[in-house]
């Protein structure tokens, strides 16, 4: 326990170090350069230096966040506006003087140079501490013969120089404590300019909305032509087949009860398969294994069909919409058609939970990986499914393997089950 106070007491004394030197080293210059850059527009070189500007400055500020999430506890969103599709020196100067987030951060260039100073603290007053109780000060006042006073501590007698110990040690403490609220203040002052604003998170949520939407049309578009092409090709043709030959049929009932009774025999056929089809298509649009059996039930269903051993684990206290649990399912399809497909795994592993108002289900196996979003129809597709309930999705595949899809989706459970579910399919 002592080790990990002093450990952690020492990374957040060098991340107080890290914040003062990128105030000095980095602000500084930014803010010249951001300044010069506003004020050479009007003659067009401002125009291109703002951009790789801005730029720089998204990465300094990139770097603060993740010193106020991991050593603050601090955790500053991030929210800028699309770069534009075609870049050019024209859209690149529109794209940052029209984002809001790009004069929030010139200011926090100028807020952060004294802020910075809270970083500095947060190593000083530990190290300050640690040279008086380790005897450092009292070492440099012997050797000098009280010139320099010990580095800072002054010591004009005897009492003086040994009274640094005891107040080094309290000192130490103090700087100890107080290093991780000084991060925590500095962060606090960072979050206003480095944070959007409501109309920001708004305007981007509205756009990923309107994507989400579009994308939401064009697969509905696209699964009600394959509903009518499954209609027409499959059970359309096999009723009209059966029609005919039913026709035929009264037609030779008389003459040729033989061969009526062959089309009749044809026409039973036919109906059982245009029957097969139909069940088949209307499983495609919600599978009843859900209605009967619920998310759990049918997950495990799916397993099953799997030609491979796949473990599932399933802890939901209640059930999700049928939206959210008939998009979830057939993402989970999805990947376990991929996985039979590509991945040329021995075993998959398939677990489901709800977890903060977010049914949260991952897929996994111990295949080749390499599996990327980009690469196919089938992820990207499974991305769409989830994005019209505000839904996401994360791949993780790295050559060799394993690989792991983890799918989110925000929703509430209905009411909990009366007996819980968990164990290998």
């Amino acid at each position: 326990m002592l080790l990990g106070i002093v450990r952690r007491s020492a990374f957040t004394a060098l991340h107080g170090l890290r914040v003062f030197v990128l105030s000095l080293a980095a602000h500084i210059p930014l803010l010249v350069l951001s300044i010069v850059s506003v004020a050479l527009i009007p003659i067009g070189v401002g125009m291109l230096a703002l951009p790789q500007v801005v730029t720089w400055t998204r990465l300094l500020t990139r770097s603060q966040r993740e010193i106020a999430r991991d050593w603050a506890g601090v955790d500053i969103a991030r929210a800028y506006r699309p770069a534009p599709g075609r870049y050019t020196p024209w859209s690149a100067f529109r794209w940052v003087v029209t984002d809001p987030a790009t004069w929030r951060e010139m200011l926090w260039l100028l807020v952060g140079i004294p802020a910075g100073v809270l970083g500095l603290l947060a190593l000083a007053i530990p190290f300050y501490g640690l040279e008086g109780t380790l005897g450092v000060a009292l070492l440099i006042w012997l050797i000098t013969d009280g010139y320099g006073y010990g580095a800072v501590w002054f010591m004009d007698n005897w009492g003086e120089a040994l009274l640094s110990l005891p107040q080094g040690a309290v000192i130490l403490t103090i700087g100890v404590l107080a290093g991780p609220w000084l991060l925590r203040a500095w962060a606090s002052v960072a979050r206003p300019f480095l944070t959007p604003s409501r109309s920001d998170l708004l305007a981007k949520r509205v756009e990923v909305l309107t994507e989400s939407r579009a994308e939401t049309v064009d697969a509905q578009a696209a699964e009600l032509r394959r509903i009518e092409r499954d209609l027409h090709d499959g059970a359309q043709a096999r009723l009209v087949a059966l029609s005919m030959s039913i026709g035929l049929a009264e037609e030779l009932m008389a003459s040729d009860p033989g061969a009526a009774q062959r089309l009749l025999a044809e026409a039973r056929q036919n109906s059982g398969e245009a029957l097969v089809e139909l069940r088949g298509l209307v499983r495609g649009i919600h599978p009843p294994v859900l209605a009967e059996r619920g998310f759990d039930g049918a997950i495990r269903a799916l397993a099953l069909s799997v030609p491979l051993p796949i473990a599932v684990e399933v802890d939901l206290p209640g059930r999700p919409q049928a939206p959210v649990e008939s998009a979830a399912y057939f993402a989970v399809a999805e990947v376990l058609a991929n996985i039979s497909k590509h991945s040329g795994a021995t075993r998959a592993w398939i677990s489901a939970s709800h977890v903060d108002g977010r049914l949260l289900v991952a897929v996994g196996d111990n295949g080749a990986g390499g599996a990327d979003p980009a690469g196919g129809t089938g992820l990207r597709g499974i991305a769409r499914r989830l994005g019209a309930f505000d839904g996401t999705m994360a791949v993780t595949s790295p050559p060799g393997g394993p690989t792991v899809v983890t799918m989110e989706l925000p929703c509430e459970l209905s009411s909990p089950r009366t007996t819980p579910s968990s164990g290998t399919g």
